[in-house]
């Protein structure tokens, strides 16, 4: 059985977040540390942008730092998230990984076993959504508006999304998990053309989103959420997690990312 590195549960800054990610993959890529899942959470709410997303252009950015909320733009693409109440996770594997499929859309899916896993631990019966060409229009800019690939759905309603890249011959795949969500603060971040488009898409969003502790009977805690997904990542992926914990050139790489890019308005403002 394969063995994977597993940095436990930590919240952190926007910034920090995404260049934690970004160090792991480039060590990974350079052979200096291994296959690596990572739990992770956020400071304060925090909305993060896909790559190819006009910041300007669709988020509300002055009711952000109004709010002293986070806000940074991810290396993957997809549409915008709200980081709350959640559980993020990534996963960072070099595509050579016997584990891991060729296309984009199979390795969603093998990614996407072990969050099926973790949440039937949870006693939820989500299931994976069928590969599909899914329409843009009458979509707003939130992730979770749609399921796409081999994503997590219960009753046709999305519970996690997900994003990935490759780079540098690592496949990098971060998503969050749903405990709960604030579709009034979401929908508040982003711009619309008029109040009305505003109300019609959240109320198109609670159509297509929903979160764990939306479903179960009794509320689940974090800690219950992590355990789920830690074995649910195990057995679904067939790897043995170890737990591990940031090299000192991880940390230097972190650092560094977050000088050069994800607390830089260069680099979170730049489309």
């Amino acid at each position: 059985m394969t063995t994977w590195r597993f940095l436990p549960y930590q919240a952190y800054s926007a910034a920090e977040n995404m260049a934690i990610d970004q160090a792991v993959m480039e060590l990974v890529a350079e052979k200096k540390v291994p296959p690596t899942l990572r739990f992770y959470g956020w400071q304060v709410p925090t909305l993060s942008i896909g790559y190819f997303q006009k910041a300007k252009k669709e988020v509300n950015l002055s009711y952000i730092k109004e709010k002293n909320l986070g806000f940074v733009r991810r290396m993957t693409g997809g549409r915008a998230v709200l980081h709350d109440k959640e559980l993020t996770y990534s996963v960072i594997v070099p595509e050579e990984d016997p584990i891991m499929p060729k296309t984009v859309s199979e390795s969603y899916r093998v990614i996407s076993q072990g969050l099926l896993e973790g949440f039937k631990a949870l006693g939820l019966n989500a299931y994976l959504s069928d590969p599909q060409k899914t329409k843009k229009e009458h979509m707003s800019a939130a992730c979770f508006d749609s399921p796409s690939d081999y994503e997590l759905v219960i009753d046709g309603k999305k519970v996690a999304g997900s994003a990935q890249t490759r780079q540098h011959g690592v496949v990098l795949q971060h998503g969050s998990i749903l405990m709960d969500f604030d579709e009034d603060l979401l929908f508040s971040l982003l711009v619309f053309p008029s109040e009305r488009v505003r109300q019609r898409l959240k109320e198109q969003f609670l159509q297509k989103a929903v979160a764990i502790n939306r479903i179960l009977s009794h509320p689940v805690s974090l800690d219950e959420v992590i355990q789920a997904f830690y074995e649910g990542f195990q057995k679904g992926i067939g790897v043995k997690l170890e737990p591990g914990e940031l090299t000192p050139e991880e940390k230097e790489r972190v650092q560094a990312r977050i000088r050069e890019r994800y607390d830089s308005d260069d680099w979170n403002l730049r489309r």
